[in-house]
Order: C-alpha cells, then structure tokens, then sequence
C-alpha cells in the first residue's frame, strides 16, 4: 500500500480511513487525537479484570481452552547464549509439542533474534508454524533509525514472517508522538510481507491511558499487532493491560471494519493464567479474536504447563514435569 505525507510536518497518512488519515496529517492533529481518547478509569479496568479472570470454565471448554492457547503460543527463546542447537530443538518441540500425543497443536510461531532466523526457517520447513523475530535492536531500541531497519531487513531477507519492534518509549513518553509514528511507519514499510508486532513496553508507560494511546498510534501506523512488552522488565504483561489493548483493537475493527491482533507477553506461566486471558479476549474483544491469527501469547514455559494439564485433562491423572521436555 503506497503511503503519502501530510503537508505540514511529514506525519505518513497510509491508506487510513479519511476520518483517521485526517487525524495523522500533522504533529498537532495526532497529539490532539490521542489525548482526546476516552480515559481509563483505573479502578473500574482492574476490577472487570479481576472479575472476568474468576469467570468458571466447564471442563469441556477448559480442555477446547488448552489447545487453543497451544495452538496460540509464541515459543520464545530470546538469551545472549542462544545457541542454533537450542533454537533447532525449540523448534522441533513446538512442531510436536507432546510427541506422545500427536493430536497435540502445533503452536503458532517461534521468537528468536535476527541471527537465528536462517536456523528456524530450515528446523521448520514443511510447516504452518511463523517465524518471529525481533528487532530493532530490541529490547531497548535505542540506536539510530538506520540501524533498527537494518535489524529488521537482517531478519526478513533470512525468512522471518513476522517482526517484533520495540518502540522508542522515551520518545512517546516526551509527548514526541510523531516521531514514534513515523517509526513504526518505517519497520512497516521494511517488513513487506511479514507481520508488523508493536511492542509498547507497557510496564514503562505508567499508566492506562499512556497504553491506550500508544495501542492506537501503533494501530494508526500499520501494526498488524500491538504486544504489550519485551518481557525483559517487570511489570510485563498484566491482565488490565491486555485489556485496554484488547479494547483499542475493538475499537478500531468498529471504527475501520479492520480486525488487528494482541499478544501479551512476559509473565504468563500457568494453564490458569492463559484461559483467564483467552476469557478477556472473548469478552472484551468478541470471539473472533479466538484464534492465532489475532491473539497470540509470547512465552518459553507457558507451553510446559499447557502440555502437563492437557495430559492431566487426557489421561485423567497428573503426569508431572518428567513427561513434558521443560526449557
């Protein structure tokens, strides 16, 4: 989609609707948009969140539930002593999560750094699994505008089907709206086909309404996802957070009739934490967003756990961690 700039201080207006392309035509439009937004009652988030996450599932749509969530994993490795050896193996357990079941889903993607994309893309040939990659020079993005694209392009002539950025917080944090637009603007445009994941590092922007608003410059810019951490920092993913995120992409299908994605990440362990997050994507977002296309979480031992209470749910017993290959 070809992009075009607006007359008075190079903001990108790309194939928006009129009533938001209007709205990123200039530094002073975006700014007044984005605070005119609808603020977050805190208490009343953190209270829907708290009530939704106590919500009962009957055991027949807890087990439906877990193979969903596995089917929605991004399986992470993202350490300085990442090794082809471990992201081959990685991969190979997320092409057969359980090898004993092997009615077990796939799971959506593997997130790795840029130097490991070529690795991933052999280990998972034959698949519909995604190849994720972070980048610009993730997780601070701090560094030259020139070196973040080059990150990207690093990782999507190797094969990467997906890129996770990190926005530049200190730049949004400033009130220099524009500049992060034009950013995501930029990865968009590198990216080509692959999928475009915002990382808003959620735990630095204080507040709900912070969240909110860079939920909608990310959407305004192009990205395909808004994710809500690095899950390098603490706080990283919460639930009241996902469900601001999840309300801006609402907000923006009702706005647009374009539906975008959300993937919490960092922090998510437990089977019991991952349905009360697919409960919040049901019900603040609707159930179209059920699905790995639109809802993904990024996590390394979330699969663990997901893999010993389907077996649990299978075999009618808990089976512990020696069945289950723990990374």
């Amino acid at each position: 989609m070809s992009a075009t700039t607006g007359p008075t201080t190079g903001v990108t207006t790309h194939g928006l609707p009129a009533h938001l392309a209007d709205v990123t035509r200039d530094d002073s439009s975006l700014r007044r948009f984005l605070h005119g937004l609808p603020g977050v009652d805190p208490v009343g988030v953190e209270a829907r969140a708290a009530t939704l996450a106590t919500r009962s599932i009957k055991k027949s749509s807890k087990v439906a539930g877990i193979d969903l969530a596995i089917s929605m994993v991004d399986l992470t490795t993202l350490e300085g002593a990442d090794t082809p050896g471990k992201v081959r193996a990685l991969a190979a357990k997320g092409r057969r999560p359980d090898p004993d079941d092997p009615h077990t889903p796939s799971v959506a993607a593997l997130c790795i750094y840029p130097d490991m994309v070529a690795t991933a893309v052999q280990a998972l040939a034959g698949t519909s699994i995604g190849i994720a990659s972070v980048a610009t020079a993730f997780p601070t993005g701090r560094t030259s505008m020139a070196v973040r694209l080059a990150d990207v392009a690093v990782a999507v002539d190797a094969g990467a089907t997906e890129i996770d950025m990190v926005i530049d917080r200190g730049a949004f944090l400033a009130g220099r709206y524009a500049a992060v637009f034009e950013e995501i603007v930029a990865v968009k445009q590198a990216c080509g086909d692959a999928r475009l994941k915002v990382i808003l590092e959620t735990g630095e922007l204080a507040t709900y309404d912070n969240v909110r608003r860079a939920s909608w410059l990310g959407l305004l810019a192009g990205g395909d996802f808004i994710k809500t951490s690095t899950g390098k920092i603490a706080p990283a993913a919460t639930l009241p957070v996902t469900h601001v995120m999840l309300q801006a992409v609402r907000d923006w299908y009702d706005q647009t009739g374009e539906r975008r994605a959300v993937k919490p990440a960092g922090g998510i362990r437990t089977s019991k934490d991952a349905l009360r997050y697919l409960v919040a994507v049901n019900e603040v977002a609707g159930p179209e967003w059920l699905d790995p296309f639109y809802f993904r979480f990024g996590a390394s031992s979330l699969l663990n756990d997901l893999l010993l209470q389907r077996r649990t749910h299978r075999l009618g017993h808990y089976s512990g961690a020696d069945y289950v290959t723990v990374d």
